[in-house]
C-alpha cells in the first residue's frame, strides 16, 4: 500500500474509534458525522490506490467512489451509497438548526455499524482491504507496505 493510502486508512481507523466513543456517551450528532468522515477517508484511500489521485471535495470523493465501484461485485449497493447517505448526517450535525434536528442514537449506531460490516472481498486486488471494515482498516495500517 502506498504511504498516502495508508495515511487515509490510519485517519479512518482513528475516526471510527472516536465515533464509537462519542456514541457511548450519547454524542449522536458527533458520532454520525464522524462515521461519515471515517468512510470518506477510507474512500479516499481506495481512490488513491486505484487512481493515484487525491480529491479535495466531498462531492468529488462520493462521485469518484461511485464511479470506481459501479461494476465491482465486491461492493454491495449499500456500501456504494454509504457516503452519499451518511453525508446527510454530517449536514445535520454541522448545519441544521431548530427543534427536533438531531441524529437519533439508532441512526448514528447504524452508520457506525455499516462502517464495520466486513465485505465479501476476500482478495486484496488493489492492495487495499475493504474500505468499510474497521478490523481490516486497523490490520492494514499495522501491516508493512507491499511497495
Amino acid at each position: 500500500m502506498k504511504p498516502e493510502g495508508k495515511r487515509f486508512l490510519t485517519k479512518a481507523r482513528k475516526l471510527l474509534e472516536h465515533a464509537g466513543t462519542m456514541l457511548r456517551v450519547s454524542l449522536n450528532n458527533d458520532a454520525g458525522r464522524t462515521a461519515y468522515l471515517a468512510g470518506f477517508h477510507a474512500a479516499q484511500a481506495f481512490i488513491f490506490e486505484t487512481e493515484d489521485k487525491v480529491l479535495k471535495t466531498h462531492h468529488g470523493v462520493q462521485t469518484e467512489f461511485l464511479r470506481l465501484t459501479k461494476q465491482d461485485a465486491r461492493f454491495s449497493s449499500d456500501l456504494r451509497v454509504f457516503l452519499s447517505q451518511t453525508y446527510n448526517l454530517k449536514a445535520i450535525a454541522d448545519y441544521e438548526t431548530g427543534p427536533g434536528i438531531e441524529i437519533s442514537v439508532e441512526r448514528a449506531t447504524r452508520a457506525l455499524e455499516e462502517m464495520k460490516v466486513p465485505s465479501a472481498r476476500s482478495t486484496p486486488v488493489l492492495l487495499l482491504p475493504s474500505p468499510w471494515s474497521a478490523k481490516r482498516i486497523a490490520a492494514s495500517v499495522d501491516r508493512p507496505s507491499a511497495m
